[in-house]
């Protein structure tokens, strides 16, 4: 994707019980984008099918600015936001209009579950996607011929899919970035008083209990306990011991359920805990390893290493996002494209 030379004007089709907040995070970012500049980078507006008062997941309804049948011809993109869980739409009318728009060489993006619908249209077959991680399993299983990951967002050639909430917001300062510069998201993500931008390879945290199901009390117990105590880790026989389970039966479950050994499995919960202190605050790496109960720097730093490919230090230089002074704009000019 190169830098955009003129307005970009992106479409919003709403699905009944769509998700506000993925909704709004998505429209609020591109929003800030002209308002910071104080130019019209990004137009945008609503659209309906067969109904123009669409309900919200919140029960607030909105009045979008066109129907299907009347909507922009020179829309740049469009994003279906959709509700979750999923709720099956049975119209074919409208995947017969987001194949037109394919065809007529519109990007296609899904936020929350409107990748589904995208899925379900046959439009995004052998693209890499994503969705919000409750409809994960149901879309790997039902279109196999889509690459399914787990992460907060995927940009794949002319297809843009997000796991919804937040993420849509992730997903469209990754887009101003690539098309107007870094120095502009991080002025946005100051503005929403938002402490990084995500990338898009940034995993969905799914719940222990989602992924192996409500079957296992003992197995989400024991990873509560290790999440409980990052700075003073619990030895397995510890684990064992308030879970009410032998070392052996801790180790099977984890086997069994998670394919890693206990001890691995909190290992890597203690390094993801320390790489997000490394990118979210400004303490000392030393005071980082001891925080994720590593007692000397230099067994942190190779225990980090060993597992991440790179230092700490290294670490925070890489994933650190440059201080940019605020961008100047005329903030009283917050014109938006509209019908």
């Amino acid at each position: 994707m190169q830098a955009s030379k003129k307005p970009q004007k992106y479409g919003f089709l709403l699905l009944p019980n769509y998700s506000m907040l993925g909704f709004s995070s998505a429209i609020e970012t591109l929003h800030m984008a002209n308002w910071v500049t104080g130019k019209e980078l990004y137009g945008f507006c609503t659209i309906g099918h067969e109904k123009q008062s669409i309900p919200s997941n919140t029960g607030i309804s909105t009045l979008t600015d066109y129907l299907t049948s009347d909507s922009p011809r020179d829309l740049d993109a469009i994003f279906v936001c959709g509700a979750s869980p999923v709720t099956q739409n049975e119209s074919k009318s409208l995947e017969i209009w987001l194949k037109k728009q394919a065809k007529q060489g519109v990007s296609l993006g899904g936020i929350c579950t409107g990748s589904y619908l995208l899925a379900k249209s046959g439009l995004l077959s052998d693209y890499r996607a994503t969705i919000h991680w409750w409809d994960m399993a149901n879309l790997r299983d039902e279109f196999p011929n889509i690459i399914v990951s787990n992460h907060l967002f995927e940009v794949d050639r002319d297809r843009f899919t997000c796991s919804g909430g937040s993420a849509a917001m992730d997903m469209m300062l990754f887009l101003i970035g690539k098309q107007h510069g870094m120095t502009l998201a991080s002025s946005i993500s100051e503005q929403f008083v938002c402490e990084r931008i995500r990338m898009h390879d940034d995993p969905q945290r799914i719940p222990l209990q989602a992924r192996i199901g409500t079957g296992q009390p003992k197995l989400v117990e024991a990873v509560q306990l290790m999440e409980a105590n990052i700075r003073e880790p619990l030895s397995s026989d510890d684990i064992a011991y308030h879970v009410g389970v032998s070392r052996r039966h801790l180790e099977r479950l984890f086997k069994q359920n998670l394919d890693v050994v206990p001890s691995r499995y909190y290992l890597e919960l203690r390094l993801k805990h320390a790489k997000q202190l490394l990118m979210k605050t400004d303490k000392s790496i030393m005071e980082v390893g001891f925080e994720c109960g590593f007692t000397t720097a230099p067994h942190f730093s190779t225990t980090y290493k060993g597992f991440f490919g790179l230092t700490p230090r290294d670490e925070r230089k890489n994933l650190q996002i440059q201080a940019y002074p605020p961008v100047q704009s005329d903030r009283n000019k917050r014109q938006l494209w509209r019908k």
